[in-house]
């Protein structure tokens, strides 16, 4: 008693290997689709652009001047986030520079401190610069938080992070959808 018939232990093997190879293309296309090539945006005229922090190089920092630079929004919010915090970019020419640390450090606290600054200037429509692997978790963490506009221009992840990026935003885009759901 408890042994199942051999057609029966076929046809469970069968239905688990299937399951697997459903849930492994699910995963692939979820990852394709969220993290490799989420929505997003062209660059428009908006009040701001803000960078989030964190990234080696600086490069969103440097692509938030530089669409601030040219001519996309007068003012530049850069997230100097991390351990130690990035120095912010030096002044130029027709562009506020705002640099700011979150609290807590982490995009919820960028999209919380952005949302304030929106409210206070009273700003319609902002860019926001993130890595490619991060655009779907930040444009939800900055709607929970913000009334205005959002246009997603992403920056490209660097390729020897890539994998780590993927793993992270898997684990940082469940805690959002379901223990941080608050802005």
């Amino acid at each position: 008693m408890g042994r199942l018939p051999e057609t029966a232990k076929g046809k469970a093997i069968v239905f688990g290997v299937f399951s697997l190879l459903a849930l492994g293309v699910f995963l692939v296309v979820a990852t394709a689709r969220l993290f490799l090539w989420p929505p997003t945006d062209r660059p428009v005229r908006v009040n701001a652009v803000v960078a989030l922090g964190g990234d080696p190089g600086q490069l969103r920092a440097k692509k938030a001047v530089a669409l601030a630079t040219a001519g996309y929004a007068p003012v530049a919010v850069i997230s100097l986030g991390g351990n130690p915090p990035a120095p912010c970019p030096r002044p130029v020419a027709k562009v506020e520079i705002l640099c700011f640390r979150a609290d807590p450090l982490d995009t919820r606290g960028e999209a919380e401190y952005v949302g304030r600054l929106v409210t206070t200037r009273h700003w319609h429509r902002i860019i926001v610069v993130s890595e490619r692997t991060q655009a779907t978790r930040a444009r939800l963490l900055f709607k929970r938080c913000t009334d205005a506009q959002l246009v997603m221009v992403p920056v490209e992840d660097p390729p020897n992070h890539l994998l780590y990026d993927l793993v992270y935003e898997w684990g940082a885009l469940t805690k959002a959808l379901t223990l941080d759901r608050s802005c």
